[in-house]
């Protein structure tokens, strides 16, 4: 449960907010003469030079080459992971000085506005796959701090797979399309990867997080981000404090449906990026607060589970989040593969005042992501391509190497030196400097986890016991639906028997989806652990599960999307269903109520174009757009309109779903009846639909839109008719 800090002066907009180093290298094209590389002139870059009209191309158009060449090298490899995503500039302030715990300049001076990019992604797919997969969703912020850049790399699920960095390419393999057919794309849906989850139950909490709506979310404006590992924060008298970092949406946490998601990835596999890309066009900024759980060092112990482990969270019922700054993402890139595909993040990146702990999947990190960049942006000066640029001034003794783009000056380029006055000099009395904290080190060279690190299952039974209904319903269906892809029934069985170690009820209703017997009888978790332990034997699985441990609380209400932030409508898209006859001031008068909360109205109706001689325009037709795209459905008034909508099997389809995906549906005037002609009840949750004024049914859908879902009518929606 989050505490906020938040003077009136720390609101104040102010400052830039864009990466000068980035804006001084937009190149202008528009009216201006075309060129080669080199800035020589073209007359002609529609044909080759030839021998001849007919002849062959000469090798001496160097025209031609270089234009040919540069093409042939566009692409650089997608990353690994995180292939694909989509960022925005904009700018960071902290409430109020955080002096008492970090020395770091940026979060101890309020005044400071921070430029920063911030780049979303989905974990597994490739660059090609859709936005609205089940998955994992990165959310890594650069600061462009005066000290330095800090490179926050989190995701949307606090917690992560595995506890080591060693086994990070054992699960990248596994969850990846497998490799003898490249199938599947983008989900973890197959053999592979619940092979490695049930012989790794280290595993378990995450698994249970992804099988959420969090695998899902609505748009990246509303999803957490985490920190995944705990970090220091050192401060000027040299006190350690222990860190998690947390994003907090102010539009709250929302997500799809799973049907709408699998939807959504053939009518728009793009719905993320450009929900993003349209909202910031539009002048509404993705708007996040920065929030901090913090510890003292050295009392860590009170806890009985490790807080250096990355599969565990720290319920924020125990260790509160404080609300410390806010993150403002309002503008778009210029160029999408000059910013968004060559930014390059690195835990490693932090400015003095940050520092690490021994978290093993983290120290895993530290080499991973800079042996990343330099493979894939070809070498060592990766940070002079503008987008990762610090701000902060740069003085090294580095030289040369492939795109090497600064021209250094002088005969020196070693330290110590005295033909150049010793410098550039560590230490200087006019710079803040790195220093990591002193913290004690001893012990054997061992290949050991500790053990506090064996409790893997509490957690996740903490999560499951946290959800409301709807949610746990959705949970077992998730792990249904993946489990059921699974073609080795052996694999099935066996992560049943990890979800028995979790919740009995969880693995009774996902065993009696999978047709396998639902776990019974008062040793039904000994007996599932005893198989497992026959199996990890026999696979070579080291290490054994500890006791479930005491996490401080027994379901954490900060856990549940159903607590999650209501009444925000900003940035949804609403359907008006209309065609010709429809009563184009009410359509006018919902449009200007929905703009006014940040919100938009665009008809729908049964061609593109003017509707009624202009009375009002349809962008979008019953053709070219479905109800997933869509928050909610507002059903324009006119009789004439509703009855051509009746008669549209589209139109009866597109409310029908809106009602399944328990989204709000309204209706003005007569149109209620299309509503009926779906076969819905006007009474059901979330539908308003009067004959009363305009206004008060304007109000009253606006006031169910701030809602979000209404999954109480899941129930009703699985016995009504597609």
């Amino acid at each position: 449960m989050a505490t906020s800090r938040r003077p009136r002066s720390a609101r104040r907009s102010g400052g830039p907010s864009t990466n000068p180093n980035v804006q001084s290298r937009v190149r202008e094209r528009e009216g201006t003469g075309l060129t080669t590389d080199q800035g020589v002139g073209v007359e002609d870059d529609q044909n080759s030079l030839t021998a001849g009209e007919r002849g062959s191309a000469l090798l001496e158009d160097f025209i031609l080459r270089e234009k040919i060449t540069h093409f042939d090298h566009e692409r650089i490899p997608e990353r690994v992971v995180h292939a694909r995503g989509a960022g925005a500039h904009g700018t960071f302030q902290v409430y109020e000085s955080l002096e008492r715990y970090t020395k770091a300049a940026f979060l101890t001076d309020p005044a400071a506005v921070t430029p920063v990019f911030t780049r979303f992604s989905t974990v597994v797919g490739s660059r090609g796959s859709m936005d609205t997969a089940r998955d994992v969703r990165g959310f890594a912020t650069k600061f462009y701090t005066a000290e330095g850049n800090f490179d926050l790399v989190a995701n949307n699920i606090p917690v992560f797979f595995i506890q080591d960095g060693i086994k990070f390419p054992d699960l990248v393999h596994s969850i990846k399309p497998e490799p003898h057919n490249e199938i599947p794309q983008a989900t973890a849906a197959h053999d592979t990867f619940w092979d490695f989850a049930s012989l790794t139950p280290e595993a378990a909490h995450v698994v249970i997080w992804v099988m959420s709506d969090r695998g899902i979310p609505r748009s990246y404006s509303m999803m957490e981000g985490f920190g995944v590992h705990t970090f220091r924060l050192i401060n000027a008298r040299g006190k350690s404090h222990l860190v998690k970092f947390h994003w907090k949406p102010l539009l709250g946490v929302h997500s799809l449906v799973w049907t709408e998601a699998q939807k959504l990835g053939g009518i728009d596999p793009d719905f993320h990026r450009r929900s993003m890309y349209n909202s910031i066009e539009a002048g509404q900024a993705f708007e996040f607060e920065l929030g901090l759980q913090v510890v003292e060092e050295g009392t860590e112990d009170r806890f009985e589970f490790d807080v250096l482990d990355s599969t565990k969270i720290w319920p924020e019922e125990v260790v509160p989040v404080e609300i410390v700054g806010r993150l403002t993402l309002d503008r778009n890139p210029e160029n999408f593969f000059a910013e968004t595909e060559q930014v390059a993040f690195h835990v490693g990146n932090v400015v003095p005042g940050i520092d690490f702990t021994e978290d093993p999947l983290l120290q895993g990190r530290l080499f991973s992501y800079l042996d990343t960049q330099l493979i894939r942006l070809g070498g060592p000066n990766f940070v002079q391509v503008p987008i990762n640029q610090p701000l902060a001034p740069i003085h090294h003794n580095q030289r040369d190497g492939y795109m090497q783009q600064y021209v250094d000056r002088g005969q020196v380029a070693y330290s110590p030196n005295s033909l150049q006055g010793g410098t550039p000099r560590e230490g200087r009395a006019t710079q803040r400097t790195f220093e990591t904290y002193p913290h004690p080190v001893a012990g054997q060279k061992v290949r050991v986890r500790s053990a506090s690190f064996s409790d893997h299952f509490s957690q996740a039974e903490l999560f499951w016991n946290s959800m409301t209904g709807p949610e746990q319903d959705h949970i077992v269906n998730a792990y249904s639906f993946e489990l059921g892809k699974v073609t080795t029934v052996a694999v099935r069985q066996r992560y049943l028997d990890i979800l028995t170690q979790v919740n009995l009820e969880l693995a009774s209703r996902v065993a009696a989806n999978l047709g396998l017997m639902p776990p019974s009888g008062r040793n039904a978790a000994r007996d599932a652990m005893r198989r497992l332990e026959a199996d990890w034997d026999q696979y070579g699985v080291t290490g054994r599960p500890g006791p479930k441990l005491n996490n401080g609380v027994d379901a954490s209400p900060a856990l549940s999307m159903s607590n999650s932030a209501k009444g925000n409508i900003r940035g949804r898209r609403v359907a008006i269903l209309a065609a010709p006859g429809a009563d184009a001031r009410a359509i006018q008068r919902l449009q200007r109520a929905l703009t006014e909360r940040g919100a938009m109205g665009e008809v729908v109706s049964t061609h593109v174009g003017p509707i009624d001689d202009g009375a009002f325009e349809a962008p979008a037709s019953l053709l070219t757009q479905e109800s997933v795209t869509y928050d909610a459905v507002f059903v324009a008034p006119g009789d004439n309109s509703v009855s051509t909508l009746q008669e549209q099997g589209e139109a009866i389809h597109f409310v029908l779903e809106a009602f399944k995906h328990c989204k709000p549906i309204g209706a003005a005037g007569g149109g209620s009846a299309l509503i009926e002609a779906a076969g819905i009840d006007l009474a059901a949750p979330g539908i308003v639909a009067t004959g009363g004024a305009i206004a008060a049914t304007v109000d009253a859908f606006l006031d169910a839109m701030g809602q979000h879902r209404f999954f109480e009518r899941e129930q009703v929606a699985k016995n009504t008719p597609a």
